[in-house]
């Protein structure tokens, strides 16, 4: 799922984007389809990082994608391999909460952002990820799990304590908060949960096939049970 809004971030040709943590290569993929863009994705985890490359070389294939390029590199968040200055837009999607260091992690995120140029952040949203974690101690005790909630002043007070401002926000994917409340109540870790599983059907259908009337039912219940807390911030000047 696409948490950030590219349209809001005006992409122009020739940017190089990163997708800082990126997992299976979703944020990545979104904008290698953008065009004339140099999109790259990095994550320590080497599973993930062969899953965003095989997704990345069907779009390729395919020919979805704007005409750019794409790169994976093996990184930690905390300790980036790029120069300073270096990105024209930086994605960090549903990153932050699994870090033990999340200061040393932003600071490096906007190190390598350039000046005036813009950083999306997303984080799961404070009231429906603090359900999931009254429902279930597996839930926020897994491995790689979700160890901090962030309230929306809380994650913008630490983004601009290192040279961004914020400028927009939004919440995504309310109807994926039911999912999760459902899943950490039958058992975060079953795998034979029918109602879990239907759902689960029902999210990858709509990611696929994307109709109008279940994306507009999304859009309009967002403000209340949006999953997803998306903020926008702008470099300021050195």
């Amino acid at each position: 799922m696409i948490t950030v809004d590219f349209k809001m971030l005006g992409v122009k040709p020739g940017y190089r984007i990163l997708d800082v943590g990126c997992g299976s290569g979703r944020h990545t993929c979104a904008a290698y389809q953008l065009k004339d863009v140099f999109a790259i994705g990095a994550d320590l985890n080497p599973d993930m990082l062969a899953q965003a490359k095989e997704r990345l070389q069907l779009h390729q294939k395919w020919g979805e994608n704007g005409g750019g390029t794409w790169g994976l590199t093996t990184a930690d968040v905390g300790a980036l391999p790029f120069e300073d200055d270096f990105f024209d837009l930086v994605i960090c999607a549903e990153v932050l909460e699994h870090l033990a260091d999340d200061r040393k992690a932003v600071c490096e995120i906007i190190r390598v952002l350039k000046p005036h140029h813009k950083l999306a952040v997303s984080v799961p949203r404070f009231w429906p990820e603090r359900v999931c974690w009254a429902l279930s101690k597996t839930y926020r005790n897994s491995d790689n799990g979700h160890i901090r909630i962030y309230r929306k002043q809380r994650l913008i007070a630490l983004l601009e304590n290192f040279g961004v401002k914020c400028w927009a926000m939004h919440y995504a994917h309310s109807l994926h908060t039911p999912y999760w409340w459902l899943k950490c109540l039958l058992g975060a870790d079953r795998t034979d949960a029918s109602a879990v599983n239907l759902y689960h059907r029902f999210l990858t259908w709509d990611i696929m096939k994307k109709p109008k009337l279940v994306t507009g039912l999304d859009k309009l219940l967002n403000p209340l049970l949006g999953k997803s807390l998306v903020v926008y911030l702008r470099k300021d000047a050195p």
